[in-house]
């Protein structure tokens, strides 16, 4: 079996205890195993972080441009060994694999970009002979606490805008899935990073949370996960002066209209609601339809859905992958199961797959309900799994209000051939993605993301928005006359 280092200082480092790692396509035995740090390696890693920093805020932007862009390289040359470690650790198939892969090469390419450019403004003075401009500084050690549905991507998506600007990180890889943090890290320190500047937390989380989180030298703390989580490490952080950003829940809707394309909106309404398993924060959950062509349209889903083959991850001709690990498969059949008993109708799936060599993995039927209402918990509560809830609507203003009757506000899809509708869907909706005759997953490395209400905070990530995290703004004042 396979023992991975962490890395620390510029070193790859192990402990004396481990953690194993799990296919979830097959629980039975162990992929791989790495280190299980204690506080006192935090501590040390917030050492190396701190003594990073020092270096790496001198560094000219054009070397650290540099450094990415062959991290970025090396991630492309590496593709297919990263894709796989990505499929066996977390279950995705290789197609959606090599896609987060290469995605995270292009979130290192972007910024990398954005660093060559420098950021700040040329004002104008009141004052006679003088020259005033703003500039952006990196503001220090900033954690980094990624999830295990998108393992890789997610930490590109944070790590690279935050060392562009100049920052130092410790980052923290979910317990489940830090294979794949452990690719980007290799990436970056391979290509020439300098020691220190990025250092990987591997570990129990519940054992390192105070020494995470308590460490005076953190200056910002940037996490996606549940919306639970996110309310504990506010609250540890207390009123100390930290900034947070905050990717949290969702529970999208997909809204059909009565003029939409209804065969393309039920295989986009299907592509968004279940590819990995439906373990995105942006999958749709939720599809309001109009009245109208609800039959016609619930008969178009069903037969969609059922097209999916369920499977490893590695096998290519998988469409469905099985869930993360036995305790979030339970947890969804658990969400489906209420929704029955609180009257919605199973139309398709709703049950675990155990056929074959499906035995032993964390496999669950593609879902679809009907009949679901909002006082339904299946309604109002993030399933993050294969799961559809359907519900019908008399009109376009019942449509908007069902889509926003939500304490998420992430992402949202409408269906239509008209365009003033779209316009009109897009100025009412309460999210921070708008999609129309499109996916509510999907958004490239230059656009904005996050979400609105309980879905996020002020800070947004991806494009430029995102420098407001992990920059400061200093004014700089010229007097040139005598």
């Amino acid at each position: 079996m396979r023992m991975q280092e962490t890395l620390s200082g510029g070193e790859w480092v192990t402990t004396g205890e481990w953690i194993d790692v799990h296919d979830p396509a097959d629980v039975r035995t162990p992929i791989a195993r790495i280190p299980a740090l204690a506080p006192k390696d935090v501590t040390r890693a917030y050492d190396h972080a701190e003594r990073g920093f020092a270096v790496w805020k001198r560094t000219s932007p054009f070397e650290r441009a540099r450094i990415m862009t062959g991290a970025a390289r090396l991630i492309r040359e590496r593709v297919d060994e990263i894709a796989a470690d990505v499929t066996a650790e977390n279950g995705k198939t290789l197609a959606e694999a090599r896609g987060e892969t290469l995605k995270a090469a292009d979130f290192l390419e972007y910024y990398s970009g954005l660093a060559r450019q420098g950021y700040g403004t040329l004002l104008h003075d009141a004052r006679p002979d003088t020259q005033t401009h703003t500039r952006r500084e990196p503001i220090g050690v900033i954690l980094v606490i990624a999830p295990w549905n998108d393992p890789l991507i997610t930490p590109a998506r944070k790590l690279a805008p935050l060392l562009a600007a100049g920052n130092a990180a410790v980052f923290k890889p979910a317990t489940e899935t830090p294979l794949s943090g452990l690719h980007l890290a290799r990436a970056l320190h391979d290509a020439g990073l300098p020691a220190g500047v990025l250092n990987v937390v591997t570990g129990r989380t519940a054992e390192l949370e105070e020494a995470l989180l308590d460490d005076h030298r953190i200056v910002a703390v940037t996490f996606t996960g549940s919306n639970e989580v996110a309310g504990r490490i506010r609250r540890r952080l207390g009123d100390r002066n930290v900034r947070f950003q905050g990717e949290l829940g969702g529970k999208n809707a997909s809204v059909v209209l009565r003029d939409a394309d209804l065969p393309f909106a039920a295989r986009t309404v299907v592509a968004a609601a279940f590819g990995q398993a439906g373990q995105r924060c942006t999958a749709t959950s939720r599809v309001i339809v109009e009245a109208p062509v609800h039959e016609e349209f619930v008969r178009l889903l069903v037969a969609e859905a059922e097209k999916l083959k369920v499977g490893p991850g590695g096998d290519p001709a998988t469409t469905l992958c099985p869930l993360s690990s036995p305790r979030r498969r339970d947890s969804v059949l658990a969400d489906v199961d209420r929704a029955v008993q609180e009257g919605a109708t199973v139309l398709t799936g709703g049950r675990a797959d155990t056929e074959g060599e499906r035995a032993h993995g964390c496999y669950v039927r593609p879902t679809v309900l009907d009949g679901v209402t909002p006082d339904m918990a299946i309604w109002r509560d993030e399933v993050f799994g294969p799961v559809l809830a359907v519900r019908a609507v008399e009109g376009f203003t019942e449509a908007v209000e069902a889509a926003n009757d939500s304490a998420y506000g992430l992402a949202a899809a409408v269906f239509t051939r008209d365009l003033g509708a779209a316009h009109r869907f897009a100025d009412e909706v309460e999210c921070g993605q708008v999609a129309v005759n499109a996916t509510t997953p999907g958004w490239d490395v230059h656009l904005p993301f996050g979400g609105f209400h309980d879905s996020g905070t002020g800070y947004k990530e991806q494009g430029e928005e995102v420098l407001r995290f992990s920059t400061r703004v200093k004014t700089v004042a010229v007097h040139f006359g005598s």
